[in-house]
């Protein structure tokens, strides 16, 4: 019988050991990792005594000095885990609230404005936790931009917004152009909103132009995807969540942040409905085709790991958290480079379940249902026939071969 090892936590952190060690528990940590990041916790919270820093006023420079400031010389086997356990650590506090969040990196002077628009876009837009980043870094780069790094925002006109996009446009795809666009043009909504500047400017802000649109589908070809979900293997649990993540993006239309944070409460099997939570905070129920069960029910049994975390999907190693949008995108990657395909992401599936629907002869309208959309003009940019279907109603060219 393994005896257990007790770390005792003196200093300001005490009182939160016992969370502490719930925590990193419930994240599906090893027990001689939970000891390891204990006394991590134990040295942090005598060198904040030392120094007189309360828990409130932890944060990542604080750390920081913590690491740089402690021996060079090893004195026991969990010295090493320093740096890594010191980073757990803040994060569990910032997740219970006692640590100050991670603050957004700009000017001084814009912290307070770059901390309201963030609270605008979760609580008034619905955003994610991804898009709001994005749009905060893009703040941040306009921001800075502008004349005198913006000090007097009620001087902004349109030729500084002008003056943004052609220097992003210099350094950018149009994907990536038009993205930088839709966040700069929330921005400037916010600031008129807020007071911040007398005029509307995001009219200012001009989309770039696109060519890419061919008029045929975007979807890949169905030996395409079958390859895809052949390639997973099944025998492990990464395997089986991989399957279980490919299916789903292929056979609803997911996004990928709606993919990642699918919960377990989320899928409700009595009825045969997952729950999708998608754009502007919208939440709708979709039936939950057999192949897709099978596929959740495969790896909820033989491959999701135990532990505290409520979320479908969740990383294959410790700590098991829910998996990013950034994640759901490496898992599509790596199928596409297990079967030598060029690398496609989540939003080509999408497109891909929209061209099945299509092919077996689904109404625009119905398309649209099931993909969430608001207007059948997006369904119809999704909803488009492939070469196959294209070649069967086409009439032969006069005097062709074939």
């Amino acid at each position: 019988m393994k005896k257990s090892v007790c770390v005792v936590v003196s200093g300001p952190l005490s009182p939160y050991a016992g969370g502490y060690r719930s925590d990193l528990i419930a994240r599906g940590y090893a027990p001689w990792t939970v000891v390891s990041y204990l006394y991590s916790f134990a040295r942090l919270s005598r060198w904040m005594a030392g120094e007189g820093i309360a828990v409130a006023d932890l944060d990542a420079e604080q750390v920081a000095r913590f690491v740089a400031e402690r021996p060079n010389g090893r004195t026991g086997p969990v010295q090493r885990a320093t740096p890594r356990g010191s980073a757990a650590t803040l994060g569990y506090l910032r997740r219970v609230a006692l640590a100050p969040p991670a603050p957004v990196k700009g000017h001084a002077s814009h912290q307070a404005l770059l901390d309201e628009f963030s609270r605008f876009l979760r609580d008034e837009r619905g955003l994610v936790e991804d898009t709001i980043d994005w749009y905060l870094r893009v703040a941040v780069m306009f921001l800075a931009s502008l004349p005198d790094r913006g000090a007097d925002l009620a001087k902004v006109g349109a030729g500084d917004v002008n003056s943004f996009v052609l220097a992003q446009a210099q350094v950018r795809g149009t994907g990536s152009l038009g993205n930088v666009v839709t966040a700069l043009r929330a921005l400037l909504r916010f600031l008129y909103l807020h007071g911040d500047t007398p005029t509307q400017l995001a009219g200012a802000a001009p989309r770039p132009a696109s060519w890419r649109d061919t008029g045929q589908s975007r979807g890949l070809p169905p030996q395409n995807v079958a390859r895809l979900l052949a390639s997973c293997d099944r025998r492990t649990g990464t395997g089986r969540r991989d399957f279980a993540i490919l299916v789903t993006l292929s056979r609803l239309g997911l996004r990928a942040n709606e993919a990642a944070t699918l919960s377990l409460d989320d899928v409700h099997w009595a009825v045969g409905e997952i729950t999708v939570h998608g754009k502007g905070n919208r939440t709708d129920r979709l039936p939950l085709p057999v192949d897709v069960g099978e596929a959740i029910a495969g790896y909820c049994r033989r491959g999701r790991p135990r532990g505290g975390c409520r979320a479908l999907f969740v990383q294959s190693r410790a700590p098991y958290g829910s998996l990013t949008s950034h994640a759901v995108n490496k898992v599509v990657a790596a199928a596409c480079g297990r079967c030598g395909m060029p690398v496609a992401g989540p939003h080509r599936l999408r497109h891909t379940t929209a061209a099945a629907l299509r092919r077996a002869g689904a109404p625009l309208f119905e398309i649209g249902q099931l993909l969430r959309h608001q207007h059948a003009v997006t369904t119809a940019g999704y909803a488009r026939d492939d070469d196959a279907a294209l070649a069967r109603v086409a009439r032969r060219w006069p005097g062709s071969a074939s």
